[in-house]
């Protein structure tokens, strides 16, 4: 199986350098995104879009016992066999499909997608199809960065800032039940320790990138200036009206 337990994108708990700071960091921002979607999920079906290799769904699972069932969904079918393989069970199974042509009938009660709408070509069109898949009264729980992003990480397509992602759930008529905000400090020195935050995983010629991109390097500076170094993190819980 070629999963790439470092790759940028790619959590992998229990494989994870031991001295890499900055990745274990990264790792406990989403299992406390996980958490914090545990406590405020709906009884009933459970949605993980981009589930990675399933230890959310896993923990989503384990933190609420009134979820009745879970199905993890990701792109990627190395991490669907991992997540099959190490967190299947009766209450959870997991699919590989793209999430704009994963369907449902039955709907879900709680929708949970982490971190993943930065990462496609057209969010207005995930969130749309998350929407769709969401029972009324149900809760969507969904993440973004809101600090740049797009020129440093290759995999990223879209920046956001706080009003910005909050007017994806105003769009659909979504109320807003509760917000998290996370701040990950960056220390330089400590960056490049582990195996997973390299400077070859990170975008290439990047003075070039901000001379074709020159809105991307004011949107760096700005925020360097106002947050110094660190990423924001926001993940909101929205509720469809019944």
């Amino acid at each position: 199986m070629s999963l790439d337990p470092d790759s940028l994108e790619r959590l992998v708990p229990t494989a994870l350098d031991p001295a890499d700071d900055a990745a274990r960091e990264t790792l406990a921002l989403h299992v406390a995104r996980y958490a914090w979607a545990a406590e405020r999920a709906r009884p009933g079906r459970l949605l993980d879009c981009a589930c990675g290799v399933g230890y959310g769904t896993q923990l989503l699972l384990d933190r609420n016992a009134a979820i009745e069932s879970a199905i993890g969904v990701d792109v990627s079918p190395d991490a669907i066999a991992h997540a099959a393989a190490h967190h299947a069970s009766p209450r959870a199974r997991f699919v590989a499909c793209d999430a704009l042509a994963f369907e449902d009938a039955g709907g879900f009660d709680t929708i949970v997608s982490l971190e993943t709408i930065e990462h496609v070509e057209a969010p207005e069109r995930l969130f749309a199809r998350l929407v769709s898949l969401l029972r009324p009264g149900g809760l969507l729980v969904a993440s973004v960065p809101v600090t740049p992003s797009v020129d440093l990480n290759p995999h990223h397509r879209h920046d956001f800032t706080a009003r910005s992602f909050a007017a994806f759930g105003a769009a659909h008529a979504l109320r807003e039940q509760d917000r998290l905000l996370q701040v990950q400090k960056l220390a330089l020195g400590g960056a490049w320790r582990g195996r997973r935050f390299t400077r070859a995983k990170l975008r290439a010629n990047l003075p070039g990138y901000y001379l074709q991109h020159p809105g991307a390097l004011a949107r760096r500076v700005g925020t360097t200036l106002r947050h110094g170094l660190a990423n924001h993190y926001l993940t909101i819980a929205w509720e469809k009206p019944a």
